[in-house]
């Protein structure tokens, strides 16, 4: 944790645990005063494997990551630069050849299924979260994100569930919850986990600067 800079917070949890609500729900709440980055969009290239290969890789074991880069990119924010962030093609499995610019902000949240995993990435967090959620939600969450945003079939889903998704999240996902300050069910649902949460922010804000809302 570094006492100094922006406020890097780290929102991990399986997948469709509610991360990306309770992500929102901050962002929304705060506006320009946080950034977010999301873990997925440093998967590995892989663009030297062709598509067939790539698509049977595990995409939920921490060396599918290049935690590497989000590492020095999320010390270069809190450092009051901008990055360039990779975007990643699901549908190719792949990266873009586009990128994200992402502007500074003091508070920083970073988003992922493993965002808890890695030590080098914990050691930056002021804050670490942790949302849970019951398997059976999380995983009726995946289809429909995955057949209707990502274009994937059902049995795909299902296959990749079986044999990668929750065998990962029973090695690698869960355990890391032990490391979270907070334990957030049902992620921006919970009200009043989101409200203890916001009150953090706030707090850290006021003693930087005012707090600047969207409409602003």
């Amino acid at each position: 944790m570094d006492e100094q800079g922006a406020m890097i917070i780290g929102v991990a949890g399986g997948t469709g645990s509610g991360k990306t609500t309770l992500t929102k729900k901050l962002k929304e709440r705060f506006g320009g005063d946080i950034c977010v980055v999301y873990h997925d969009n440093y998967y590995k290239s892989n663009a030297e494997l062709p598509f067939e290969e790539r698509a049977k890789l595990n995409y939920d074991h921490p060396d599918a990551f290049e935690t590497g880069l989000l590492i020095r990119q999320l010390k270069t924010l809190r450092a009051g630069g901008a990055v360039e962030c990779p975007v990643y093609d699901y549908s190719l499995h792949t990266r873009s050849r586009e990128t994200v610019r992402i502007e500074p902000a003091p508070v920083i949240l970073v988003e992922g299924i493993l965002t808890l995993h890695d030590p080098g990435l914990r050691e930056l967090m002021d804050i670490k979260i942790f949302v849970d959620c019951d398997a059976d939600v999380r995983l009726l969450r995946r289809i429909k994100r995955d057949v209707e945003k990502r274009g994937r079939t059902l049995r795909s889903v299902m296959e990749q569930y079986l044999s990668t998704v929750k065998p990962m999240h029973d090695r690698f996902v869960e355990p890391s919850r032990r490391f979270a300050d907070v334990v957030v069910p049902e992620g921006g649902k919970n009200r009043v986990a989101l409200d203890l949460i916001e009150r953090r922010i706030e707090g850290h804000l006021s003693a930087g600067q005012p707090v600047r809302r969207l409409e602003e």
